[in-house]
């Protein structure tokens, strides 16, 4: 009987430690933060693809939405992210030695303001770029658009990592 008795308070101790991982990185107080504002990013560099702008939106929008639990609104949330695509260039990054251009980076720049309402200590505004490259042999039009979701991923993940991850 006394076995039987220490056996259920040992497993009523166990089911009642819990321990919680985050592995999305976020680390948001959801008593306190509930809502994300997160407006459109126009374009706004010197050179643009049009389609750039939608994948950048849609990419930034999910990012918040599958790892973090915050609902999404149009306006006053505790947190706010807006902003602009400030750049959309392409540099030669390699030249042969009779001179013409083996490979091409190509670099994309968003600018971006976030306010914490919760805690302004966090607000900020900063350059987000990411680079990207490809063989001079090929067409823009034919890796851009696989080039500009990579790029928008990588600057997505830096704007996340800023705002909610505290990295």
């Amino acid at each position: 009987m006394k076995l039987r008795h220490s056996l259920i308070f040992f497993v009523l101790l166990l089911s009642a430690c819990t321990v919680s991982y985050k592995f999305n990185g976020a680390s948001i107080d959801y008593e306190m933060t509930k809502t994300i504002q997160i407006d459109n990013f126009p374009l706004r560099s010197a050179y643009v693809w049009a389609p750039m702008q939608s994948i950048f939106q849609n990419r930034l929008t999910d990012i918040y939405a599958s790892q973090t639990k915050l609902k999404q609104v149009k306006k006053n949330g505790d947190l706010q992210l807006a902003g602009e695509i400030t750049g959309f260039d392409q540099f030669n990054k390699g030249v042969s030695s009779d001179g013409y251009s083996t490979q091409v980076q190509l670099k994309m720049t968003v600018n971006v303001r976030y306010v914490n309402n919760k805690n302004h200590n966090e607000d900020f505004e900063r350059q987000f770029s990411a680079t990207a490259d490809y063989d001079a042999s090929q067409q823009l039009t034919s890796v851009q658009e696989e080039l500009v979701t990579q790029m928008t991923k990588d600057i997505c993940d830096q704007i996340f990592n800023a705002t909610v991850a505290n990295w």
